[in-house]
Parts: C-alpha cells; structure tokens; sequence
C-alpha cells in the first residue's frame, strides 16, 4: 500500500502540466544535476522508503569536522548511529572518555550511561511530576519524515546547480548551489552550498558540508556504512535494548522537550547592547506592574499583595518566563542528569519536598499566580525557582578610606551557566510588595527569589555558592535573601535574618550597608555560620586590606586582591567596576553589578555572545527615582 506523499502527479490537466515541466528539465537541465538528483532519490528511498512496512537498516560513524556557526565543542567529536524507517534511531557518542547511548524505538525513548550506571526509559504512563499524579501528558513521537518527497525530488535538477568534480582516486565529488527562488522557498540561508563527497565502489556520502555567506560552515565525515535489507535488522541497539541496568521510568515528555529545547538553543544568541541613548519605552501594563525597556534593557514594576506581583510578573514577561523555565528544567536539568547519574527532575521534586515547609508561604502565593499567569503549570514554576543550587562567583565591598568618598561600592560577579539563555532574558524588577521594603532585584524573567539585591533602606547583598548539595531542609537561599531585602533596615538585621535561618547547603554573602558604613562576609552552612568583617582576616581569605570586605576563590581572589590594594584610596564608581573585569570574573560571567547604596545608583551588565557581562555595556539606575510616582519618573 502506498503512503500518502505530499506531492501527487498525476490527474486530469495538472498531470498532464507535471509532466510536460519534468520532461522540460530533462532536456534543459546539466547532466550534472540529474546525475546529483538520482544519487538523492536513491539514498531517499533507503531512508523513508515509498512502501508501507520498515526500511532498511542504516549505520555509520560520523565525525564532525568543521564545526562554524554549531557548537564548536562539536568539533572532532564521534558519534556512532543507526536508523531505521518510521520510528528507530540510535545514537552513541563519548565524552571525555566515557561512552553515552539513546536510541528510540517507536514511543519509547531509551538512555544509557554506563560509567553511571545510569538507564533511563522514557514512556507516556510516567506522571510529569511526581506530586501531581494527574500531570500525565502522553504525546506521540511522529514518525521520521524527510522535508521533500520522492515526487517532489524530481524537480530537484531544475532547482539547483551541480558542479561534478572526481578526487585522484575517482571518487564523486558534487558541489550543489540552490537557485535563489529554491533556496527561499526552502528557508536556506542566503549563499547557502553544500559539497558531497561519495564513495567510489559503493556511492555511500563520505563527507557533506554545508556552508552560507555568513558564519555557517559544518562538515561531517561518515565511515564504516552498513545497509541491512533485513525489516527486523536490529544493528547498533544492542548497547540499548533488552536488560537495562535498573531502568527508571521518566516522562516521554521530558525526554521530547529536552530535545526540543536543546536543538533550539544551539543557534540562541544574546546580542550586543547599543551605546546608551537615553531612550525608553513603556511596553505594557498589569494592574500597578508595567514593563519598560531602557536602551535595551528590561525594567518591570511589580507592586501589591503576591497574587498580585506573581500576576503582574507572568503577564508581563509570559514569553520570556516560558522560554527561561524551558532552559532551566528541561535543557539544564535534564541535561546534567547524565553527568550526575541521577534523573533531574526526581532530584529537584526532592529538594522542593524538603525546602517547602520552611518556605514562608507568600512566596508559592506569587509563584502559583505567576504560573498561572504566564501559562506555566504550577509544578514547573515551584521547581524553576529552586534552581539556583551551585554558583561559582565573586563579590567585594570597598568603602570608608578605600574610596575616594568615603562611599561604599558593592560589587557583584555573577558566573554561571552563560550561554543558556538566562543573558537573553535578563530583568531589572523593581519590587513593591504590600508588606515589606521595596527593593531592586536584578534576575532573570520568572524568578521571584534574589541572587543580586538592594533594598531602599541601603541594603545590598549578593551571594557565592559552595558545597553540601542535597543539604535542602532550610530556607532556599534566594528567598532567604529576598527575605534580607524585605525585612531588614539594617545590617544588623540582615546579619540577624541570616543566622537564623535555617540554611541549606554552603554558601558565602557579602552585605553592606550605607547607614553605617559597613560591610560583612558571610560563610554560611546550614550547621556553621561564620563572619569576616571589613579589614579582617579568615583562613580562606588570608589578605586584610583596610575598609575592604574580598570574597573569592583562588587565583580569583588573588587578582581581586592585588587590584584592590593598587587602588585603595582611589576607588570611584567607574574604578571599582573594573575590579570585575578578567580574570576576577571567569568565562561563564553572566552578570555583573556595581550598587553604591549611600545613592541608592547601581549599574548592571549581563553578558552577550561575544562577551562576559564585565566586558559588556553596563547601564546605570537609581532605585530612588524608580521608587516615585511614574509621572515624577517621566520628568526626570
């Protein structure tokens, strides 16, 4: 039985029409172009053949070669695969020394990692979330499907230009240019060529690369072709199939979206601020929450009770907010189960379970409205919020005789997960709520907690992760220091809220305050808490400089060191964000922040593509203006 085809020829007068437009490309087309296009209707009868029932067995290894405009720790990598018509495919690729497989077999979807002892099954009757046994969300996997037809691949020698060449050992070489209206049809990017190289005896593809005018240039090597004719063939899953080692069943649906949002983040870019303008444009309202954008960057209001702050957040920002859990949970988090060994959405579901009863309920109020408001379940807003677990930053307070002023200068480096999405999606929230101080967190669209803060009282704070994963009966630290921002006036405060607690994991602050002139560094587990105050000394941080609090690690904190004590005495606004350039900042540096609480001003960089956030545009605040009425603020 023949399956329906996108195309059909054939039927009264556009049958007649199709073929007398074949027959004409016959005669005017290259010799070249019709030979390329049989090599292509071959091979697409070998991978989604015109009869109903399997199709061949296809394996190879391919190797990329050149990896322009892809990630380019794709690079020499190896990956070995088989794939059979409709619905079979296996993929087995190293890294670093150790060896990973997936393969799908009709609606499953199955993952090995040896070295971990790590199998994964993917199925539809797996829950989504495990608190939540109604979340099943069974989606069928299609079928592999090609974006042209046999039929359609008729027309192809008319569509593109073929330059034919044979190598010194006689082997077909094809250099293939789409013609304009072809390759816009098609969606091909402009100057778009692609080179194919075959194998002399058999005709198998040796190479294919594919290049435009721009930045795009990929090459694949294959080797080691083997065709098996046979429909029950089972070539390349034997490292997947039969006995997995203690198997655990996940959601299908994790498995698909981890592929979905992998694919589309490999061409995700975070372009380049311009030079600052000036300029400013309000985008939207909900309720007292708006959304304005500042030479490029976000700024969003958010005021009134959790219902409805989470409300204003998710609608305001709801496309940012989906994209940044997508990354989040099912791209990250997904993705580190395989070098973890353990299945991430069972370890974050784990850590929610055991920080929820000390998490003060307005915040599942904000995030609940939230969810609900930028169309997220309610399970992916909660777990989104707890992802912030290892951080590896830097942060210091200069004041009294290390400035010019007498001011202090906070700084902030943020170095985590750059190039995942978080830079595009970057977020100035000025935040109002009906109980508390308002305050200023720079973040990321959808999150409600704080790594980077400074309320109007003259409060600043920013945090460094360390250790003791999986230590989560306490308060999530980023609302333990939202919980700073809101409640305390004083450093004293802010120094009470956080030895109380109670506190997970290991993690070190820096807080100062502009009231009094001082600044703190806090190393915090969730059984120790000790303090290192301006000028003084701890075992990890052997170097007292005066009116100086200096938290980093390492080489790091060294540098950090040796350009505070350069310029002590000296430090401005401008000298002091340079203490955050390379290499006290690292290559993962997402965001960077300056705050001079006795001003309430702040200046914010996040990173772009080509840059870390400290080598990028910083763009300068003042909480006090933002925290007037809009029309006062239109004035200024």
């Amino acid at each position: 039985m023949k399956r329906k085809r996108l195309v059909q020829i054939g039927g009264g007068i556009f049958g007649l029409v199709a073929i007398a437009i074949i027959l004409w490309f016959g005669v005017f087309t290259s010799a070249d172009s019709r030979e390329f296009a049989a090599v292509i209707r071959e091979w697409h009868e070998k991978i989604e053949p015109e009869t109903s029932g399997r199709g061949p067995a296809l394996s190879s290894s391919l190797t990329f070669a050149k990896t322009g405009g892809i990630p380019k720790e794709l690079e020499q990598r190896t990956a070995e695969f088989s794939y059979q018509w409709p619905d079979k495919l296996f993929l087995s690729a190293e890294v670093d020394g150790e060896s990973y497989h997936i393969a799908r077999d009709g609606q499953e979807v199955r993952l090995f990692v040896p070295y971990k002892d790590m199998a994964i099954v993917g199925a539809n009757d797996v829950p989504r979330f495990s608190a939540n046994p109604e979340s099943i969300d069974s989606i069928e996997l299609a079928d592999f499907s090609l974006p042209v037809s046999s039929s359609q691949l008729l027309l192809l020698p008319a569509l593109v230009k073929v330059e034919k060449s044979l190598t010194q050992g006689m082997e077909p070489f094809y250099y293939v240019t789409p013609k304009p209206l072809a390759a816009k049809k098609l969606g091909l990017p402009e100057g778009v060529t692609f080179s194919l190289l075959l194998d002399y005896d058999t005709k198998h593809p040796r190479s294919i690369r594919v290049q435009d005018d721009n930045e795009l240039d990929v090459q694949v090597w294959f080797s080691e072709w083997d065709i098996d004719e046979n429909p029950d063939a089972r070539i390349g899953w034997k490292q997947v199939d039969g006995d997995l080692p203690n198997p655990e069943r996940v959601a299908l649906s994790h498995l698909a979206k981890f592929v979905e949002v992998t694919l589309k983040n490999l061409n995700s870019r975070a372009e380049p601020l311009p030079p600052e303008k000036g300029e400013r444009e309000l985008v939207a309202r909900s309720g007292d929450g708006r959304l304005e954008i500042w030479d490029g960057t976000r700024v969003l209001w958010l005021k009134g009770t959790p219902e409805e702050m989470g409300t204003q957040h998710g609608e305001l920002l709801a496309e940012e907010i989906r994209e940044v859990t997508d990354r989040i949970l099912y791209g990250i988090g997904v993705g580190s189960s395989f070098g973890k060994g353990r299945w991430f959405f069972g370890e974050i579901e784990e850590a929610e379970s055991r920080l929820h009863p000390h998490t003060d309920p307005r915040f599942f109020r904000e995030m609940d409205a939230l969810a609900l408001a930028s169309g997220l379940e309610i399970e992916e807003c909660r777990l989104s919020n707890f992802f912030p677990e290892l951080f590896h930053c830097s942060g210091f307070a200069v004041h009294g005789s290390a400035t010019v002023d007498g001011k202090i200068y906070h700084g902030r480096v943020l170095d985590y997960m750059r190039g995942v999405g978080l830079e595009q999606n970057a977020v100035v929230m000025i935040v109002q709520p009906d109980e508390g101080n308002a305050w200023v967190n720079v973040g990321y669209a959808g999150f409600i907690g704080t790594v980077t803060a400074m309320n109007e009282k003259q409060i600043a704070i920013g945090e460094m992760g360390g250790r003791g994963e999986g230590n989560w009966d306490g308060k999530p630290m980023a609302q333990l220091m939202r919980e700073v921002m809101e409640k305390a006036d004083t450093i004293d405060e802010a120094f009470a809220i956080m030895e109380r607690g109670p506190r997970t994991c290991e993690y070190y602050y820096v807080i100062s305050d502009a009231k009094s002139g001082r600044a703190v560094g806090i190393a915090a587990t969730p059984e120790t808490f000790e303090t290192i105050w301006s000028g003084e000394t701890h075992p990890q941080l052997p170097h007292a400089v005066e009116d100086t609090v200096l938290m980093s690690a390492g080489d790091r904190y060294e540098e950090l060191v040796k350009r505070v004590k350069a310029g002590h005495g000296t430090f401005t606004a401008d000298s002091a964000r340079e203490l955050m350039t390379r290499p006290v900042c690292m290559t993962s540096n997402i965001q960077s922040v300056l705050f001079a609480p006795d001003t309430l001003d702040f200046w914010v960089a996040n990173a772009d593509s080509e840059n870390v956030a400290s080598h990028t545009r910083y763009t300068k605040y003042n909480l006090q203006d933002m925290l007037k009425p809009e029309t006062d603020l239109t004035q200024n």
